[in-house]
């Protein structure tokens, strides 16, 4: 008999998933029988937060969902921080739980991790909860699953499956993946007002963010046909080459920023929410653009979000971009407003940084440039702020982290493990903060087991700095901000995982040229005032 915990990881297979994360429990061990002698890869997280971040971090570098088999109860509750932080990236990723039978549910009869209801629960974090009440249903809410992954703004699936249908036959079923639909385009008389605008303006700007992540060949070649200045969101770095002429550095928080959205006489957001995280840092204030703005976003809240466009294409950013350059003609550069003036605005920036800022961003380039084209992915820290304001990435989804939108601690190096058996053939180096380790360190040592050869680079402030600083700019009295570190080197011994220091940006280059793209794990610990003294 094929069981239905057995058919779903069929289906899981015939949909291309290669990976699978998570802790195996007395509610999930049927989900193990099938995944035994299946084409499909099981990593072991030390937490379910974890797992959802390992996915999390497999699916940006991959550009395809991970799955993770969780247990009902605390295993839900544990993921949906993870689930949160993708939700708000439009991360795609499938989580799989279980929950009581069904001749218990809801009933509060203080049954094994019971909840009165997990799909409730998760209602908030994630695109669709489904719980499957027949083997029947399994085929249909995958499809459903994919199609959602692929055709609208990505975020987690839950879907849950009671223990008694878990154990049912799954005889008979077509375990085929079905055709999924393809994503929208936008409609050919909201192109034809887009043109129009565009055609008619001057100085024409671009924002991207995260939607248009899949689309860096088709956005380049509209910048450069439009002359437009481009300035990418966290999510979208490196869609632009980094020694383009027409890339803005992180300047949508700044004044001199605004003062250049402010000459704009077009404005073209491709998928980007225009949220404070990238575009108000600062606290300057809402963005007001004095010219029209086009929205080309799949999701149809954003659109008419809270910077309503005078033109919204709903759609794909790939589809939407290639339809603009099929209708809009070459144009004559205009120096003035392309390259001379994201030269002055980009100077503009590098000069309001402080001592402290550009030694970080010393720092960043270091890592960039010691090693072939890495994946770097950052937790909520010091040195991954100012990437917010200067990061130039080397390829598209190669720059990613906490440290904007829904900012969670901890999430750096589950990430990085997640990115690097996505694409172990590139160096990955974890970017993480002492106290944002003490979240995750325990994931340190699934890193050893899975093989997964990530450079975790710890930044040692012994504190929680951003913080500290901000309760300084506003007089507040410190507490709880100043914590007690471990002892890096034996927590790195304790993982089976080599520990080195570096004191400068000369030794840190010379390390990473040794290390490359790198088989097993390594910690790199700095000590922050070394780099900032």
């Amino acid at each position: 008999m094929t069981r239905c915990a057995q058919a779903l990881v069929q289906l899981l297979e015939s949909y291309g998933v290669e990976h699978v994360f998570g802790i195996p429990g007395v509610h999930t061990v049927e989900l193990y029988r099938g995944l035994h002698g299946s084409r499909l890869t099981h990593v072991s997280p030390r937490h379910e937060q974890g797992a959802g971040f390992m996915a999390d971090g497999y699916a940006r570098a991959r550009g395809k969902p991970g799955g993770c088999f969780i247990i009902t109860g605390p295993g839900m509750t544990n993921i949906l921080t993870a689930m949160g932080q993708a939700y708000a990236d439009s991360v795609p990723m499938l989580v799989i739980s279980t929950c009581n039978r069904r001749e218990h549910l809801r009933l509060g009869h203080g049954h094994l991790h019971e909840l009165p209801d997990q799909r409730a629960l998760v209602a908030g974090v994630c695109a669709l909860s489904h719980t499957v009440q027949h083997p029947d249903q399994l085929p249909e809410v995958l499809a459903r699953a994919f199609a959602l992954f692929r055709c609208t703004r990505p975020r987690p699936v839950h879907i849950e499956i009671p223990l008694d249908v878990l154990e049912m036959s799954a005889d008979g079923l077509d375990l085929n993946p079905r055709p999924l639909p393809t994503a929208p385009a936008p409609a050919p008389e909201a192109i034809n007002a887009a043109v129009d605008l565009i055609n008619r303006a001057q100085r024409p700007l671009i924002l991207a963010g995260g939607g248009a992540r899949r689309s860096s060949e088709a956005l380049t070649l509209l910048a450069e046909r439009l002359q437009a200045p481009v300035a990418l969101t966290t999510n979208a770095r490196g869609l632009l080459a980094p020694e383009h002429p027409l890339l803005l550095d992180g300047v949508q928080s700044s004044a001199h920023g605004r003062e250049l959205f402010a000459e704009a006489d077009v404005v073209l957001a491709i998928g980007t929410e225009l949220g404070e995280t990238d575009y108000d840092f600062f606290g300057l204030g809402p963005l007001a653009f004095k010219a029209p703005l086009i929205r080309l976003d799949i999701d149809p809240m954003q659109v008419l979000g809270a910077q309503p466009a005078r033109v919204g294409l709903l759609g794909d950013a790939e589809h939407g971009l290639r339809a603009l350059l099929v209708r809009l003609p070459q144009r004559q550069a205009d120096p003035a407003w392309a390259s001379e003036r994201v030269t002055r605005v980009n100077a503009l920036e590098h000069a309001g940084w402080s001592a402290k800022q550009s030694r970080l961003q010393a720092l960043l380039d270091t890592i960039r440039d010691a090693l072939p084209q890495p994946l770097i992915v950052g937790d909520s820290t010091q040195p991954v702020y100012q990437g917010a304001l200067g990061y130039r990435a080397p390829t598209p989804n190669s720059w990613f982290n906490a440290g904007s939108g829904y900012g969670t601690l901890g999430y750096g190096l589950p990430a990085a493990i997640g990115a690097k058996l996505a694409r172990p053939q590139r160096p990955v180096v974890a970017l993480v903060g002492d106290g944002g380790l003490q979240f995750s360190s325990a994931e340190l040592i699934a890193a050893k087991e899975a093989g997964a050869g990530v450079i975790l680079l710890l930044w040692n402030n012994a504190s929680y700095a951003e913080i500290r600083d901000y309760m300084n700019a506003r007089s507040v009295p410190l507490l709880g901000v100043d914590i007690l570190t471990p002892d890096f080197a034996a927590l790195a011994q304790s993982c089976h995982v080599a520990h080195h220091r570096a004191r400068s940006l000369d030794s840190l280059r010379e390390l990473l040229g040794q290390l490359g793209t790198g088989g097993e794990p390594v910690m790199i610990e700095l000590d922050a005032a070394d780099f900032l003294e």
